[in-house]
């Protein structure tokens, strides 16, 4: 966050009354964002077919511009479509998003820039003869007409540079910079859209923040409407159309195929989408993301009708003939995800039936890369998991989640956060009253006199009753819950308890919001009081967050939380230590340093 203004503040304060009038003012805006809220919603275009479209519509809480963030229209170039796919789950405080994460999700399993034709390519007139990529753009232009503006992402070669310096480094080179049809183009209504004066502010604020000189981006100028421009096959692509049919101000952003680490590259488009939004006055809600490896848990693969559970790497055993279909993929992202059932079908099987005559492997993948895979083999006398021997007539467990129901079915992970409250509920078996089913949560004891397996009705405090030498992998993170009528086991769910984690804070300062994260430093100016507008976890509800200041508790509880820097008679520290707590574990601490002494800023004038 950058330094206040001082001599604006000095003025401000100064004035009672402009500083009464302000703080009426915060207080009627923040009482309409309370009520108000950002709205997602997703379409998917052309379901279960290897190019499923999947598009994202971000409302924020006020009005604002549209930006469209296109990424993976050409699907060799990772750095653009894992980072538009960051933005799908964004919540925006003012102005509009419109994510197509992955517009060619065909060429992006296929790691290919194209598999009929150069999907950038075909923003023309419309195609007699209509392939797959035709059908998309379709789609693509109509969601272009009603946005403001666009960033299609990408990855180019080499190093560009508006003189020659090397084979890598010069003006035929697109990598690390952002591209325009125009430096300015004249619309025909009489307006002139500047791009290349947007395109250089951006540019210059994000370079100030890359350390290394030679991935600092430059403006690339395509002169794509001049009679003699090298860039002629430009007048396909989706910037162009936005541009000459749209006026809408389009740019692409470039990242170097010759930056080998993936992460970097994420981090320099989204650093350009932020400055961009920035720019465009297009407000976040959160402030930070992340990306981590895609992992397989777990495949439901529907049998003759009847789901199992297949683990990632496991091998289901079945019957030479049986009737199968992948229904669901379960991983640690939601999107980009397929699965291809090797040597049938095409690149994306998901739902697809086929019929058991040899053995197969199911290969998934996020967005081209293999996460892992399930062994379906022929087994006559062995119709089951080879790791899960479960008798399958249970159907749900009902568990209680700090007060919010999950149904779980056979084999189903639960995900917590260490000191959730937990209660299980009820079981749902075909055939059976729920006197004759036991449900055990293995590595709790409800009642340590009279031990009798079953937990039905249990109230679980996953911080205190949990032990861990009974835990699944030994290491108190994954729990099983065991479901059986007298000696067999009918079900298993699986708990696992990931640790609570701070996202960030929100504090405002007069009309300033300040965004914290976990172990963020800031410096501020104790002009006046801060006030705890937000605080962000993994934990659903803040349920049990405790924050102290310096060891002091904070009340959550009252309209206000405060912080204030005004304690008359006692030396103010030079920082200040917010700490979020829960269940006696510190979760994320923030560092608020103080600019000047306190008395110093009131013999300045500042009272």
């Amino acid at each position: 966050m950058p330094p206040y203004n001082q001599n604006v503040f000095k003025r401000m304060y100064n004035n009672k009354i402009l500083r009464h009038v302000i703080f009426l003012l915060i207080s009627m805006v923040l009482g309409f964002v309370n009520e108000a809220f950002a709205q997602t919603q997703l379409t998917t275009y052309f379901k279960d077919t290897e190019y499923e479209l999947n598009v994202y519509k971000i409302n924020g809480v006020k009005k604002g511009p549209t930006l469209m963030i296109i990424g993976g229209i050409q699907g060799d170039e990772p750095g653009g479509y894992l980072s538009a796919d960051l933005y799908a789950d964004i919540a925006l405080v003012k102005g509009n998003l419109i994510v197509v994460p992955r517009a060619n999700l065909l060429s992006i399993i296929k790691n290919r820039r194209l598999i009929n034709k150069d999907m950038n390519r075909q923003f023309t007139k419309a195609a007699t003869e209509k392939s797959y990529e035709d059908k998309v753009v379709e789609i693509l232009e109509g969601l272009i007409s009603q946005s403001d503006y666009l960033l299609n992402l990408h990855e180019g070669s080499g190093y560009y540079s508006d003189v020659w310096e090397s084979d890598m480094v010069n003006p035929d080179r697109f990598g690390q910079s952002i591209i325009a049809d125009s430096d300015e183009y004249k619309t025909k209504d009489g307006r002139i859209l500047q791009l290349g004066r947007l395109a250089r502010t951006v540019i210059d604020n994000v370079n100030i923040r890359i350390e290394n000189s030679r991935h600092h981006f430059r403006f690339n100028n395509h002169k794509t409407f001049e009679h003699n421009t090298i860039h002629a096959d430009q007048r396909g692509s989706a910037t162009y159309f936005a541009l000459s049919n749209h006026n809408i101000p389009a740019f692409g952003i470039e990242t170097s195929k010759d930056i080998k680490n993936i992460e970097i590259k994420v981090r320099y488009q989204t650093m350009m989408i932020n400055e961009f939004m920035k720019q465009l006055d297009i407000v976040p809600e959160n402030p930070k993301i992340a990306l981590d490896p895609p992992t397989l848990k777990y495949l439901v693969v529907s049998v003759n009708g009847s789901d199992r559970i297949v683990k990632n790497a496991e091998s289901l055993r079945l019957n030479n003939g049986d009737n199968i279909s992948i229904s669901h993929i379960e991983a640690n992202y939601k999107r980009g995800l397929t699965v291809d059932v090797d040597k049938l079908g095409t690149s994306n099987d998901l739902n697809m039936m086929f019929k058991l005559t040899k053995p197969i492997k199911a290969i998934v993948r996020k967005d081209g890369l293999e996460c892992g895979y399930v062994n379906i083999l022929i087994d006559n006398k062995n119709n089951q998991v080879i790791s899960d021997k479960i008798i399958a007539d249970f159907k749900y467990l009902i568990v209680e989640e700090n007060g919010n129901v999950n149904v779980l079915k056979n084999g189903q992970h639960l995900s917590v956060v260490k000191g959730d409250s937990l209660k299980i509920i009820d079981v749902v078996v075909n055939g059976e009253t729920e006197d004759d089913i036991d449900i055990n949560f293995v590595g709790f004891v409800s009642n340590r006199h009279d031990n009798n397996g079953n937990d039905k009705g249990a109230i679980i405090d996953t911080a205190k009753d949990l032990l861990i030498k009974y835990s699944k992998d030994g290491l108190g993170k994954e729990y099983i819950i065991k479901i059986s009528k007298g000696k067999n086991i009918i079900g298993n769910v699986f708990v696992d308890i990931i640790k609570p984690e701070l996202k960030y804070i929100v504090l405002r300062q007069d009309e300033t919001k300040l965004w914290l994260s976990d172990g963020d430093i800031m410096t501020i100016y104790p002009l006046s009081e801060l006030v705890i507008v937000d605080i962000r976890t993994n934990i659903i509800g803040n349920s049990g967050i405790e924050v102290s200041l310096n060891g002091r508790e904070i009340n959550l509880t009252r309209e206000k939380a405060v912080i204030n820097f005004s304690d008359k008679g006692k030396k103010s520290p030079k920082e200040y230590i917010l700490k979020v707590m829960r269940a006696g574990m510190t979760i994320g601490t923030a560092t608020l340093k103080i600019s000047k002494p306190i008395n110093q800023l009131t013999q300045a004038g500042i009272n």
